[in-house]
C-alpha cells in the first residue's frame, strides 16, 4: 500500500438548482468567499491557478490546478493538481428535480509535501479526518453562499 496515496469522495446535497451550483463550482477564484479552508486562489491564466488550502491541522497545501474536462451539460468539472498534492479532482453536479441538486466530489492524489510524507503511516487517519472536516465546511459554506446570492 502506498501510504501517500489518497482517494476521497464526498456527496453534497444542496437546495439550489444544478446550474447554479455548477456555476459557483466553476469559479475557483471565488472559493475563498465561501470555503474557509481555501485560503487563497491566484489565477495564472484562463485555465489554471495556484490554490492554497489549510484545514484544522497546522499546515498549508499549495498546488497548481489546471482545468481538465469542463462540461456544463453533464455537470462535470475536472482538474489536474500538481505541487504539494499531485493528481486530479472532479465535481459532478446532477439535478434532483424540485429538491435541488447533488454535487459529487471525487479526488485521487499523491501527497508530495515532505512533512506529510514522513507522517504518512501514523497520521493517515488524522489526515483523512482533516479532509472530511474540510469537505463538511465547504458544503455548509457553499449552501450559505448560494442562499445569499
Amino acid at each position: 500500500m502506498d501510504w501517500n496515496h489518497y482517494r476521497f469522495r464526498s456527496l453534497w446535497t444542496l437546495s439550489a438548482p444544478a446550474a447554479t451550483v455548477y456555476g459557483a463550482l466553476e469559479r475557483i477564484e471565488d472559493y475563498p468567499l465561501w470555503w474557509p479552508q481555501v485560503r487563497e486562489v491566484t489565477r495564472l491564466d484562463d485555465t489554471s491557478g495556484v490554490v492554497t488550502i489549510r484545514s484544522l491541522l497546522p499546515y498549508d497545501l499549495t498546488s497548481t490546478v489546471r482545468e481538465g474536462r469542463r462540461d456544463r451539460e453533464t455537470g462535470v468539472l475536472e482538474a489536474g493538481l500538481s505541487g504539494d498534492i499531485d493528481g486530479w479532482a472532479r465535481w459532478t453536479v446532477t439535478g434532483l428535480g424540485a429538491h435541488g441538486c447533488l454535487a459529487h466530489y471525487e479526488q485521487e492524489v499523491d501527497v508530495r509535501k515532505r512533512l506529510l510524507r514522513l507522517l504518512a503511516v501514523p497520521a493517515r487517519p488524522v489526515f483523512r479526518a482533516n479532509h472530511a472536516m474540510m469537505m463538511r465546511a465547504g458544503r455548509r459554506g457553499l449552501a450559505a453562499y448560494l442562499e445569499a446570492v
